[in-house]
């Protein structure tokens, strides 16, 4: 079976698909990498190639290219085999997402004594509070990439976290209303030892398709060595046709913000 893990945001970037061959939970040794493959997204009306990279077998990218919020992107991978070749493909329309996070603020959590966070974690973490008008639509669902000084830091899907809007929408997020209730929402956390002054961060909102909640859940719940704490049930996909391929075609529109942290203490 094929595994493909591939995202088309609206940004301006090099996109990436990557293409591997399935193994079993057990196996030691390297993911074979699928190469030589034809990889291309589309809107039905134009078309862009993914480019397999000289260095990274099995890793495909995009030229420089930007995807259209609220549009649906088909994509198709014909891989070759001995007797012929493979197509696998997927769909997923780009949600819309706020214009612009108006600010981010590094502090602790302001929830009551006894919220789970303060319970945890007391004065030990910073947390991350962006500022922004939430769409009105509760079916958004967001997914924050947190970046400190240039770097990745949830750079795997186990890292992340979700945040649907739900009963959100509409509000202020973080605003007076939601902080009166206690109810702020973080992106994101750092351990105070790990800051330090003048440390940039950075939150890039993804807002995602709410199937990919599946997807992700599925991957959470089977995280780890043991079968027998895993899902009782193969992870979510939205490859088709479903037995030859496995793994998310992702689109997404994103909004960010970017702050310098500064040491109060």
């Amino acid at each position: 079976m094929i595994g493909i893990e591939a995202s088309f945001t609206d940004e301006m970037k090099h996109h990436e698909a990557v293409l591997s061959y399935s193994t079993d939970l057990y196996n030691t040794s390297d993911v074979r990498m699928v190469s030589g493959a034809t990889v291309y997204v589309t809107d039905g009306v134009d078309t862009i190639f993914y480019i397999e990279d000289d260095q990274q077998k099995g890793h495909y990218f995009t030229p420089l290219a930007a995807g259209q919020r609220n549009v649906l992107y088909r994509f198709c991978a014909d891989i070759p085999e001995e007797d012929g070749s493979i197509q696998l493909y997927a769909e997923s329309q780009m949600t819309n997402n706020v214009e612009v996070i108006d600010s981010l603020v590094i502090k602790p959590f302001n929830g009551v004594d006894d919220s789970i966070p303060n319970v945890f974690f007391g004065d030990t973490i910073e947390w991350v509070f962006p500022y922004f008008q939430s769409l009105p639509d509760p079916t958004v669902v967001y997914m924050p990439m947190i970046s400190k000084n240039d770097t990745l830091l949830n750079d795997t899907l186990t890292k992340r976290m979700i945040i649907p809007v739900s009963g959100y929408a509409g509000y202020y997020v973080n605003g007076p209303e939601m902080q009166a209730a206690n109810k702020e929402i973080p992106v994101g956390y750092f351990s105070k030892k790990k800051l330090r002054e003048g440390d940039r961060i950075r939150v890039d909102l993804y807002s995602i398709p709410a199937d990919y909640l599946f997807f992700y859940y599925s991957i959470v719940m089977s995280n780890g060595s043991n079968p027998m704490l895993g899902a009782p049930s193969n992870v979510e996909s939205n490859i088709q046709p479903y037995g030859s391929g496995m793994g998310w075609f992702l689109t997404a529109s994103v909004a960010s913000a970017e702050t310098v942290f500064h040491d109060k203490y």
